[in-house]
């Protein structure tokens, strides 16, 4: 495989950028291909059906560019759609999801520990995290927690403020997390109110960032299979199913600096 072949991310929408912005951080000499699909977002009040559907179609764009590694930067499409896919891409390229990476981080570090889980319905309702824990037989206690309202606020903007906190606190305190030593940030989303669900804990509670759990996770593989770019310079495309100016304008917030995105119809 060609070790200057870009990565592939796709996410249902913008929340991928976090992922996206921390592997461009971890390892700058990469190309990097990123597909939201703001068509169909969000991914996370879809059916499995639908999220397989999408997730396939987009997966044949990023095998089209011959990427070496597709990395799935969204838990709902993780949950609903990995396994297919993973089954679909077979040895053109390897996956990625945000899930296992962040299993395994945590029964190297939480073992016997109680952990939570906050994240969209369609993550949390498929009980993915619970079972793959479990399977760890690590004596770790998941506590989850449906948090619908926490990617659309962020998505509008609303977060940094008393507004985003008053609901942040609302579902933190529920009985549901009570007496957690880590929680799990469940959605690509949330890495952009990491801060204030630490100032709620007061540091008290380890909040797992899973954008750099897997963008390390990423940097092993690579280096691993001997796979990391040798050259300094890299590309970067970024593509939306769906496009509108403010959507773009809107994506400096999630990946730190202004990009462009360009228009990429999945179904003509």
């Amino acid at each position: 495989m060609n070790s200057a072949a870009p990565i592939g991310i796709f996410d249902s929408g913008i929340g991928g950028l976090t992922v996206a912005h921390t592997i461009t951080k971890l390892l700058p000499n990469e190309n990097i291909i990123y597909f939201g699909d703001t068509a169909h977002l969000p991914y996370g009040d879809k059916s499995t059906a639908a999220i397989q559907a999408y997730s396939i179609k987009i997966c044949n764009v990023l095998l089209q560019q011959k990427c070496k590694v597709i990395v799935i930067a969204c838990n709902s499409a993780s949950a609903a759609a990995y396994e297919l896919v993973r089954e679909y891409v077979g040895s053109k390229a390897m996956i990625i999801n945000v899930i296992d990476p962040v299993v395994n981080f945590i029964g190297e570090n939480f073992t016997e520990k109680t952990i939570g889980l906050i994240g969209t319905k369609q993550t949390v309702g498929s009980n993915i995290y619970l079972r793959k824990t479990n399977a760890l037989n690590r004596d770790v206690q998941l506590k989850s927690l449906a948090t619908p309202l926490l990617a659309p606020m962020i998505e509008e903007g609303f977060f940094n403020n008393n507004i985003s906190q008053s609901i942040i606190n609302q579902y933190l305190e529920n009985p549901e997390l009570s007496g957690i030593e880590a929680l799990i940030l469940g959605c690509t989303h949330y890495p952009l109110i990491k801060k204030q669900i630490e100032d709620f804990y007061h540091k008290s509670v380890s909040v797992l960032d899973t954008s750099e759990i897997v963008a390390k996770f990423l940097q092993k593989y690579l280096s691993d299979n001997q796979l990391l770019n040798p050259m300094n310079a890299h590309i970067r495309h970024f593509y939306v199913s769906d496009y509108t100016t403010s959507f773009e304008n809107s994506t400096k917030l999630f990946f730190g600096e202004q990009i462009h995105l360009e228009h990429y119809p999945l179904w003509e």
